[in-house]
This record gives C-alpha cells, structure tokens and sequence, in this order.
C-alpha cells in the first residue's frame, strides 16, 4: 500500500501527522544509502508518544497477528493474498499464513487494522488478574509540626484523587522508619518499626513483617487452595489496601503522626534516614504487587543524614556538596549515595516500579544522587518551598489528572518496541525507561542513547511522555534503491491501564527514500522541532554519562556543518547567508 496521501505535498504538515500517527520524525525523506545519510549531519530520529490521546482511534477486541520472523504487527501497509490466505511482512518482506479467524477476510471484508486510514491501533490484551495499580506513601517525619501538617494534608489531598479500587499504604521516617498496618478489622493496628542506618532487602522485610510462613505452615500450605494463616499474614490484608477499604485507617494514622522524637543536638541536623525508607517501600511493593504497576511516592524536607543514601553528616559544620564540588570530585558522599540509588532503581524497574520524590525545603534534599532511580523508573521529582504551597498542591493534581474516559492518565508497566525494515539499525533510545535485554538482526554498533536493544521498560507514562528512537541507515552505495520507493517504522507499546486493563498500541509509520542527501524531498521532509529535540536529548544523555565531553564545543561544530550543508549564501559575502525554509529556526532552537 502506498505512504499517506499528500506525502509529497511541499510544506509538510508535521502536527497533522503526528495527531493522526502519534509520531514526529526529523526527517520525513531519508537518503537510501548510508554514505548519503552521513552527510545530513544531524540524527535520523524519531519522536514517539506512546499512549497519545488520539481521536478516532480504533480499540480492536482481540490479539495482533504477529509476523513470525521480525515480530512486527500486520498493518495498512502489509501485502495480504485473500486468495492464499496469505500476508507479507512490509517490514522484513516475510510471507505469513493468515490465522483461521481471518479467513473470511476480503477486499470488501477487512479487519480493521487494515482500513487505510487505520495506521495506529489498540489491541485489547486479555489480562487473566487485573489488579489496580498501588501508590506507596513515604512521609519524612523530620520536620517542624506545621510542615508537617502541611505535608499531611496534601496526602489527604492526594488519596482523596486516587480511584476507590486503588491500593495505598504508608511507610513514615526520621531517625528511623515505620511501616503502617492499615487494616481496619484489626482493633489495634501496628506500626513496625525498622532501624535507620541499615539496608533492607525483600528478603529480610518478610521476616521483619511476618510475611513468611514457618516451616510447619508451610508444610501444609496448599498452592491452589491458600490458607487462612497465608492470607492472613498476606502484606495485602495488612499494610497495602484498597482506598475503599482502608480511608479511615489511612487518616487516622496521617493524624496521630507526630514530628520526629528523635533528641536533636544543638548544631546538628536531623536524623533522616530516607535511604532505608526508599528500600523498605521497595521491597514491601515487590513482595506483593510485582510487575503490577506502582508508584513509591516520597514526600521530604531536607538530606538524608543516617544510613545508605546519605548525601551529607549530621553535624552542621559539615557544608552541603556544591557544584565545585562536583567538578573537582570532592563531594564525599556522592558516589556511595548514587550508587545505593542506582541499585534501587534497578531493583523499582526490574519490578516495573516508580520512584517519585517530592521534596519541599529551603535546603538541598539530595535529588542528584536520588536522579538515576527517577529516570530509569519514569518517576517525577517536585521541588518546592514548602507543602502548602499552591504550585505544589496544583502539580500534584495535574499528576493525577483524568482521562475522556474518567480513569487516571497515568500508565503502568509498559514494553516500548521498535521494528523497521533491512537497511535500517536501531542506534538506541532516550527516555524515561531502562533498556531490556532484547537481541535483534536491527540492533546498530553505533550505539545512542540506551543501546543494543529494540526494546525498553517504561515502568509508567502518561499521555505526554515521550519517547526518542535513533536510527542508522545501513544500505551500501552500491545497492541503489529507486527514489520514491517506501520504507515503514513501526512502534509497539503494551501497557497497563489504571483499571487494570492491558493495551497494545501499534503505530506505523511509512515515509519514502530519497536518491541523495541534497534531494528537495530530504530539504523539505525536515522538521527542525523534532530535530532540535532528538539533538537536545543526545546532548543532556552524552553530559551525563560522559565525563570528557565539550557540550558548547560539539553543538557549534554540529551547527556549522549544518549549516555549510544546507545553508545558502555567495561566497566570501556573509551578509548573504540564509538557512532554507525549514531549517529556518533550527539555529534559534540550538542556542
């Protein structure tokens, strides 16, 4: 099937395609061979938004036909034979049979995933335990009473938000860290408390919180049955909860909280042992809502002070770690906290699990060592002055704002997978997710971004998250391909609803080649918003996660050559230098 009409229209309109394919791309007309596309300088890329809201999208009531060499999904673009029964693969030309329920399929009889105009589809997975999602309340309890008040009530605020079937529980902490029953049957709910200055595993958390049964009990526990002392001692009959079930307890707890007891000694700071609370929180979720979706919500007002992940000493003649610090490497405490971070956030995602650290104080609470858990979990950090705040209050409403359907825009435990077709390679991606160990024949050396796979974990999104893909084109100079002729993308997202609803979103994407780099059709498919984004991310990944490189240095050169390739002017008179029209703000983006 052919690309969209109007593909070769001369002012592209990349919003209007985007809205109907949920996809930007750089380039929308890419050179066909890989000498040809070094040329254009700037990266082959597209822009994904993986649960966009899209009008008119249709939600197909059952499971994708799958190719059977490339995985990709059938779609608009594919080559169906009605009479054979029949459809070849558009992304690796594969010929595949047509499953028995499509056999009743003509020209004048289509599913809907291939209608024309039907590019990007959901598919309704079936999901045997649907189980809402679970949000973690971690409160800092090492503050004055009226921040602490404060900090109360806008988690009342915010369960107040949360759906009746969502889970909830709470974890406080100070000098050292409670975890809280919530279960109202229980006449006298208990609070265990745990030590601060320790690390805590899923392992030891069950037997610290007697979620694990002796050996005579499990010696008679029946896997298909359960047992009452099981469920009994189950952590989601004691500290995590439906709101519905749990509110009152939930309140009364959040009322009862005092600051911290802990004695203070004058020119020290407060015992915060926020580390060991992050892996309580992880672990307790772990144990019981595993690749369920969660958010660990962390509410704080200054540095962790005990324990792993601390960032600073307690006594104040110890000053907070600076940015010079940094450079020259002399803020102590920085590699040890980072690394207990970046341990939790593998342990978070490896669950599909979300970090969130909200922190309001007029102090540093440490969120540069906290980051790599964040990011690689698809958190959110909130900073602000104070909880009672009205951006603060605001931001967390937006969080939890609801779809046209009435559920929670927020999305849990999703696979990013990308497909393309033989001449091109996946450099990598960027985004709010962590890279799964997924081989594939379109796996590039040339590694961008998170790399060596197709597939990533998004452990949550919304309707704005978005997604970079990098690309590489591989086909030689000598293996011409015919200016005009199609190629296709294609992006699969499978993720969790918040009523415990599996989707697959499939969007494909088909633009054309072009003969060289030079071509009108390269010019004037380019869309320098796109372009300045992918450059933006590569640029903030590369200062991150390489010590030796010059940003400022790299971003000019990378201007330059843009600018000598595609720019127009006479020679020796720069009065005359211009960029053509759709490049015509790309050097405003850059600086």
């Amino acid at each position: 099937r052919d690309p969209p009409t109007g593909f070769h229209s001369g002012a592209m309109d990349f919003a209007e395609l985007e809205r109907k394919e949920g996809v930007r791309l750089s380039w929308n007309a890419w050179p066909s061979s890989r000498i040809e596309a070094t040329r254009v300088v700037l990266p082959f890329g597209a822009v994904c938004t993986p649960v966009k809201a899209m009008e008119g999208m249709p939600v197909l009531p059952y499971a994708p036909v799958v190719c059977s060499e490339c995985s990709g999904v059938l779609n608009p673009y594919c080559h169906v034979d009605f009479h054979q029964k029949r459809w070849q693969c558009c992304l690796c030309n594969t010929g595949n049979t047509l499953p028995r329920n499509y056999h009743e399929i003509n020209e004048n009889n289509l599913p809907a995933e291939l209608f024309p105009g039907y590019t990007t589809v959901e598919y309704q997975m079936e999901n045997k335990n649907p189980r809402p999602p679970c949000f973690l309340l971690v409160l800092d309890t090492a503050m004055s009473a009226e921040e602490l008040q404060d900090a109360k009530d806008s988690l009342g605020q915010l369960v107040a938000l949360l759906p009746e079937e969502c889970l909830v529980g709470l974890i406080t902490f100070g000098a050292t860290v409670t975890v809280h029953e919530l279960c109202e049957h229980n006449a006298f709910p208990k609070s265990y408390v745990l030590r601060g200055t320790d690390d805590v595993t899923q392992e030891q958390l069950k037997k610290l919180l007697g979620l694990e049964l002796s050996a005579s009990e499990y010696a008679s526990y029946d896997k298909q049955r359960g047992s009452a002392v099981a469920e009994a001692s189950n952590a989601l009959r004691r500290f995590i909860l439906p709101v519905s079930e749990c509110e009152f307890a939930l309140q009364t707890a959040l009322d009862e909280l005092r600051p911290d007891p802990f004695p203070r000694e004058q020119g020290t700071r407060p015992f915060r042992a926020t580390g060991v609370a992050v892996a309580a929180a992880q672990g307790l979720i772990a144990e019981c809502h595993s690749a369920q979706g969660a958010r660990v919500m962390v509410f704080t007002s200054g540095p962790c002070t005990i324990g792993p992940g601390s960032i600073v000493g307690r006594d104040m003649s110890e000053t907070m770690r600076t940015h010079q610090d940094f450079n020259k490497g002399d803020a102590k405490h920085y590699k040890a906290a980072s690394k207990f971070y970046n341990q939790i956030g593998i342990r978070l995602a490896t669950h599909a699990h979300t970090l969130d650290v909200f922190a309001c104080s007029l102090d540093q609470v440490g969120l540069a060592e906290m980051k790599t858990a964040v990011d690689q979990t698809g958190g959110v950090m909130v900073l602000a002055e104070q909880f009672g705040a009205d951006a603060f209050r605001s931001s967390l409403r937006r969080m939890f704002a609801r779809d046209s359907s009435g559920a929670l825009d927020m999305y849990f435990n999703a696979t990013f997978s990308v497909f393309c077709t033989p001449q091109v390679m996946v450099c990598g991606g960027i985004g709010p997710m962590s890279a799964l160990a997924v081989k594939s024949k379109s796996i590039s050396e040339n590694e961008v971004g998170m790399g060596q796979t197709t597939s990533w974990r998004v452990c949550s999104l919304n309707s704005n998250t978005s997604v970079a893909v990098y690309y590489e084109i591989v086909n030689q100079h000598s293996n011409p391909i015919p200016s005009g002729t199609p190629f296709y993308l294609q992006f699969c997202v499978r993720y969790k609803r918040s009523n415990g609803e599996i989707r697959l979103r499939v969007m494909t994407v088909a633009r054309r080649w072009a003969e060289s780099s030079s071509s009108h059709d390269v010019v004037s498919g380019f869309d320098q918003e796109a372009a300045a984004m992918l450059v933006a991310r590569v640029s903030t990944f590369r200062i991150e996660h390489e010590e030796t490189f010059d940003l400022l240095r790299w971003l000019d050169r990378t201007l330059i050559r843009v600018g000598t390739k595609f720019g127009e002017y006479a020679k020796d008179a720069p009065e005359t230098f211009r960029m053509p029209g759709p490049f015509a703000i790309y050097p405003q983006f850059m600086f």
